[in-house]
């Protein structure tokens, strides 16, 4: 583990994201976003239609954080073994021998996650949830840190499969990019291609110093009354009109985990209701499952704004 200074660590934190944005412009809060999902130990899920800059997000984080990097184009005749690995028998040596997919590294971009059929996209779950997977009846533990970031265009979109809500679950956070503004497309237009800025982006982070920044995460402070204010949004999500299933417990310490790591990323060591407000949308709106007119992102406004911060 790193021995570097806390206020080190913050200083290379604050680089990385400086880079990145400067290779995804005018996406301060969703660039952000993927910080909080890297640092809290989860998953993000990047939903938007095609051209938006998804998988570029993907690529400027990889090349930023100095780690092991894969990309899975996932299509309709994907296969599981394609993604985990697979056991080959050696005639020579008279034994099977592992394979390792490219699930086997720090960060895999599941990129169109949603054109592979369900079985292929439940080949993730336990990698997701544990760091790991079993095949042929052997458990192989994965790079740490390891961390997921699939891509999807809209499921209204032709050719895609809606993914399960165990898939869902998995994520830590769902974020769109949506269009950029005049200001940063007239940049995009007039400056040099993304692609190529990305391979000249310098790894500012690394493995040991990730870890040491995860360890920061957790000893962030949250108080008595902001866990009161967690648990009535919880609560409240599930009594919420137009909601047909609520958040679970597990929704619950999701969204603290992603709140400690945004109040570390804005360079406190406490939580405040505004860390919350501001990662609510984008850990519940994937999770909550709502009636056949609902809309989740309007759901999630409404239980933010009927639950008063004390």
């Amino acid at each position: 583990m790193t021995t570097l200074e806390p206020s080190t660590l913050l200083s290379a934190l604050n680089d990385a994201q400086k880079q990145v944005n400067s290779l995804i412009l005018g996406k301060t809060l969703q660039v952000r976003l993927a910080f909080v999902a890297l640092l809290a130990d989860g998953h993000l899920l990047i939903e938007d239609l095609p051209g938006l800059g998804k998988t570029t997000l993907a690529h400027a984080m990889a090349a930023t954080l100095g780690l092991g990097f894969s990309r899975v184009q996932f299509t309709s005749d994907l296969l599981p073994s394609d993604i985990l690995g697979v056991s080959i028998y050696d005639a020579q040596q008279q034994r099977f021998e592992f394979h390792p997919g490219p699930v086997f590294t720090h960060i895999l971009l599941a990129d169109e996650i949603n054109r592979a059929p369900p079985r292929t996209q439940s080949a993730l779950l336990e990698a997701m949830a544990e760091h790991q997977v079993s095949i042929d009846g052997q458990t192989r533990a994965l790079p740490n840190p390891f961390l997921v970031i699939a891509t999807q265009n809209p499921v209204d979109l032709s050719g895609t499969y809606p993914l399960p809500d165990s898939q869902l679950d998995r994520f830590l956070l769902r974020l769109a990019l949506g269009y950029p503004d005049d200001v940063a497309e007239r940049a995009l237009l007039a400056g040099a291609d993304r692609r190529n800025l990305i391979a000249q982006a310098q790894p500012l982070l690394d493995a040991p110093r990730i870890l040491a920044l995860r360890q920061q995460v957790q000893q962030t402070r949250t108080s008595d009354a902001l866990l009161d204010y967690v648990q009535a949004l919880i609560a409240r999500s599930r009594k919420q009109p137009g909601v047909r299933v609520g958040l679970s417990p597990r929704a619950g310490l999701a969204l603290l985990r992603a709140a400690r790591a945004h109040a570390l990323l804005l360079g406190r060591n406490h939580v405040i209701p505004e860390d919350v407000q501001t990662l609510f949308p984008a850990v519940a709106e994937h999770r909550l499952v709502a009636e056949a007119d609902g809309v989740s992102s309007r759901l999630t406004k409404e239980i933010l704004h009927a639950v008063a911060v004390d």
